[in-house]
């Protein structure tokens, strides 16, 4: 577990930054956690991937990218996506915290500073997110930082998982939270 408070500094993901943001996101994904509900399916989790065009795709777009939080000695130890979805919404996804510095606070101070990115850079009034069905935990985690259930779901890509046991009701469940306008 990691500190109670680490003091994080946070810059625009680079090109070259794209095979470790990709690390950590699998690896964040991947990681065991002793919190019920939390990761839900194990056999899911560890067969999490995620292409690293994709994510250099999300990186060189103007209205997407990924955010990276560093430590004071410069290694980056969490990462959020962040895109521009219409003139007043941003969504925000894959929030990952280096499975080693989990449970520290790490992902509110990333979550918090993604938010505030979205606004300063697309004046944005609102932030969109999704959050898998069986993580209750993360689902109230979320709650608690303000994000509330739009009603809508999207649906789970059962085609490539096929092999696995997966629960009839999976799928994504839609979060929105409102954020002030700047100056107000």
């Amino acid at each position: 577990m990691a500190d109670s408070f680490t003091f994080l500094q946070f810059r625009i993901a680079e090109a070259e930054d794209a095979a470790k943001v990709q690390q950590l996101i699998q690896a964040a994904f991947r990681a065991k956690d002793s919190r019920e509900e939390w990761t839900a399916d194990t056999a899911l989790n560890l067969r999490f991937t995620l292409d690293i065009a994709y994510i250099e795709q999300t990186i060189t777009d103007p209205e997407s990218n990924f955010l990276v939080a560093y430590d004071g000695n410069g290694e980056i130890v969490g990462t959020i996506g962040v895109l521009k979805r219409e003139s007043d919404l941003a969504r925000i996804f894959m929030l990952a915290v280096d499975q080693h510095r989990q449970q520290g606070g790490l992902g509110r101070q990333i979550l918090t500073y993604a938010e505030q990115y979205c606004q300063r850079t697309w004046g944005v009034t609102r932030v969109g997110l999704d959050a898998l069905s069986t993580r209750r935990q993360l689902i109230s985690w979320y709650v608690r930082r303000g994000y509330r259930e739009t009603g809508e779901t999207k649906p789970f890509p059962r085609e490539i998982y096929s092999d696995l046991e997966l629960p009839d009701d999976l799928c994504f469940v839609q979060f929105e939270k409102p954020i002030n306008p700047l100056g107000a």
